[in-house]
């Protein structure tokens, strides 16, 4: 007995001796192919050795690498777990199974086997820069970069180490450290697809959009259709404007990946842009399902909210992101600007706010010393505008005529544009300035030293907390004096901002300690210039028989409220007509969404007449056929309020609890309307009731309206003007007596 199991056992060796031989002469073959790049073939190879003896460590160990690199994860996954159970020592085989994880977005378990790689080969450079990658994806930023050093210490001429550690220095946001990491890793492998890729991410990051196109495709015809790169240059298409290319940037990326996040979210960003909110919906949902941290996501997905007027759930959207991460800036402005919809938000929630973007994201912005100057309280002054609104934009319609008329003796302009986009209006604004930088590729310090450099003796912000605001810059103090205008002038919540130029109305005296800034008022918060080639027309009721309401507004403040009133007014006067008119409305969805709430108040769709884009020319001739204006609330007109009022239509608004609640309630008080403005719902009503009663008297006033404006101190832009230049030179008085 003893015999026979001693005989099986020599028989057995002989064999395992055998088929070991066997699997050792088949390596250096699999070996060759892997090297040539044959990686089928060489998982092949490795496929027979292994039938030969299973747990043949090098077989085993190959056919995981070369299945890693052939983009077979399960497969590598499994071969490199028998590997390291065959030899639990082994470094590589750690560090490439970590490598697998990584792949398979397990980051933790990844984590355990690179570390393990690195306890037991301490300078195994691959294996510290692998570790590096995954802490950088567990958030672990500095303990990344550490990692990644650790590598280049080990091997210093590491092109792979130099790309991860600037990619850990771009999450840092330590730009110039990273352009630097990243031009060595070129230097020693000019061809390595990935650090040109990091450039790309760089260069955005400073806002040189010309460069970081350059870096992404050059990225690509390394290695082309990346769909990571695919997708950030679609993302840099879409801060651009140009929502096409972005498109197809976006459509190729998840082509190749159909669940990569950046380019999902990017997608469902430009369908938003364009005002295709159910696909950007479904997109943004398909995001949150597999990655519920993703404050992007639900913060774009408020927006979707936000468009459809459900401002509640867009500001749960918000919060819920900031949660994720309380100093994600795209979150808190965006609830910065849906609180201006909030039917119950009031002056200190608004403030309070503002103060939640200084106090998480301004307050850690270092500020600079300022320069000395010149402290004459009366030589000529130094203004610097900032905005990416000079262009076809409402709010370029309200700051061009602080250009143009300005005195050009007292006061010198050096206007800053923030956008790409250029137009007509943006060569009205560059001909009316006697500096036009164009700042839009300018990081935050190079425009902060471009100012310091222009010598800008009071620097005014054009957009407050709205799309492409440049607050940061103005949280450094780049100039001694700073204010807030036009734009958006609802306060900052920045202590570095010295003023907000507004009036009495929107922001009454009452709740003035709520702002960081102080409070300077001019005749009302904006102006507009009066409308040239401005035809009379005559009363559409007299014609019609009956009263025509119009709505030039953005339809997403056109909030439950509002609407409520105005389905009642409707009801009333059973034979009027509204005209709703606004460029979201030639999307179907919001279209019908629109006149289904109409409808759902009793109101029949044949009363609706609701209208899209078309040029400005066409925009104001359509006020020829309204008779009355309605303004929505909470959020009120601005400039669509001064082109109605301009082309002779009355607009019924009503004061509400916040500036943006109130502006039209200033803008009809300034030109002498005061029996337009309601405080409340039954007052709103009651106006419209006892206008339309008096046909006459409203034809009377549709007539003298632009007169009555044209001699108004808030609607005589020569006027406005003469008290804006005052208060900037009270301003600098101050600045100088407090500084002397």
């Amino acid at each position: 007995m003893a015999g026979n199991v001693g005989s099986r056992a020599f028989k057995n060796a002989r064999v395992h001796r055998k088929n070991r031989k066997q699997a050792d002469a088949l390596l250096p073959r699999a070996v060759a192919a892997y090297r040539i790049g044959r990686h089928a073939e060489a998982q092949a190879i490795c496929a027979q050795a292994l039938e030969l003896l299973a747990d043949h460590f090098d077989a085993l160990h190959l056919l995981g690498v070369a299945a890693l690199e052939s983009g077979r994860l399960d497969l590598a996954e499994q071969a490199l777990m028998q590997a390291v159970a065959a030899e639990p020592r082994h470094g590589e085989a750690l560090a490439n199974l970590g490598l697998v994880l990584f792949y398979q977005k397990r980051y933790e378990e990844a984590r355990k086997c690179q570390e393990r790689a690195v306890a037991l080969k301490p300078n195994f450079a691959a294996a510290l820069t692998g570790l590096g990658n995954t802490l950088m994806k567990l958030s672990l930023l500095e303990e990344a970069l550490e990692a990644h050093q650790r590598a280049l210490a080990a091997k210093p001429n590491y092109a792979d180490a130099y790309c991860n550690r600037g990619m850990a220095e771009v999450l840092l946001n330590r730009n110039a450290e990273a352009i630097e990491s990243f031009d060595r890793a070129l230097s020693l492998n000019p061809r390595q697809a990935e650090a040109m890729f990091g450039k790309g991410l760089v260069n955005v990051n400073l806002r040189h959009f010309d460069e970081a196109l350059v870096a992404f495709n050059a990225a690509l015809s390394l290695k082309p259709g990346v769909s990571l790169v695919l997708a950030h240059r679609g993302r840099l298409h879409q801060q651009l404007g140009r929502f096409d290319p972005a498109q197809a940037d976006y459509s190729a990326a998840l082509a190749a990946d159909p669940l990569l996040e950046v380019a999902l979210v990017g997608h469902a960003q430009v369908s938003v842009l364009k005002e295709n909110i159910v696909p950007a919906m479904a997109g943004l949902r398909k995001v949150l399902d597999r990655n519920p941290a993703s404050e992007v996501a639900w913060t774009w997905l408020g927006e979707c909210f936000c468009k459809q007027g459900d401002i509640a759930t867009a500001m749960q959207h918000f919060d819920r992101a900031l949660q994720i991460k309380p100093d994600y800036g795209d979150a808190i402005t965006a609830k910065i600007f849906a609180l201006d919809f909030m039917p119950n938000c009031d002056f200190a929630l608004q403030q309070a706010a503002r103060r939640e973007w200084w106090d998480r994201i301004g307050a850690r912005i270092p500020q600079r010393r300022q320069l000395v100057r010149d402290l004459d309280p009366e030589r000529p002054i130094t203004i610097g505008y900032i905005s990416s609104d000079f262009r076809a934009h409402s709010a370029a319609l309200a700051f061009l005529p602080v250009l143009w008329h300005r005195d050009r003796q007292q006061f010198r302009v050096v206007c800053y544009s923030c956008s790409p986009a250029q137009d007509g209006m943006t060569a009205q604004c560059r001909a009316a300035s006697d500096v036009w930088v164009d700042s839009w590729q300018m990081s935050d310090e190079e425009l902060t030293a471009r100012i310091e450099a222009d010598q800008v003796d009071i620097l005014v912000d054009l957009s407050g907390h709205s799309a492409g605001n440049r607050l940061s810059v103005f949280a450094r103090k780049p100039a001694p004096i700073q204010v807030s205008a036009w734009g958006h002038p609802t306060g900052t919540g920045l202590p570095t901002m010295d003023y907000v130029l507004a009036d009495p109305v929107s922001i009454p005296a009452s709740v003035r300690h709520l702002f960081a800034e102080q409070i300077h008022d001019l005749s009302c918060m904006i102006t507009m210039e009066a409308i040239e080639g401005r035809r009379a027309t005559e009363l559409p009721m007299l014609r019609n028989g009956y009263v025509t309401f119009g709505v030039f507004n953005r339809i997403d403040k056109i909030s439950d409220a509002a609407l409520a009133v105005w389905a009642e007014l409707m009801r009333e006067l059973t034979s009027a007509r509204i005209v709703i008119k606004n460029g979201a409305l030639d999307d179907a969805y919001l279209r019908d969404s629109l006149i289904g709430r109409f409808v759902n108040h009793g109101i029949a769709e044949e009363r609706i007449r609701c209208m899209g884009s078309s040029s400005r020319a066409d925009h104001l001739a359509e006020f020829g056929a309204i008779d009355i204006s309605l303004d929505p609330f909470p959020q009120n007109g601005g400039a669509s309020t001064w082109e109605s009022l301009h082309m002779g239509v009355p607009v019924i608004t009503k004061l509400g609890m916040t500036p943006s609640a109130r502006a039209g309630g200033a803008i009809v008080k300034a030109v002498g309307l005061n029996d337009w403005v309601a405080a409340d719902d039954a007052g709103y009503l009651a106006i419209a009731r006892r206008h339309v009663a008096n046909p006459a008297a409203l034809a009377e006033l549709r007539a003298e309206l632009p007169q009555r404006i044209a001699t108004s101190a808030a609607g005589n832009v020569e006027l406005y003007i003469r008290k804006v230049e005052e208060g900037y030179r009270t301003f600098w008085r101050r600045y100088c007596t407090a500084n002397a």
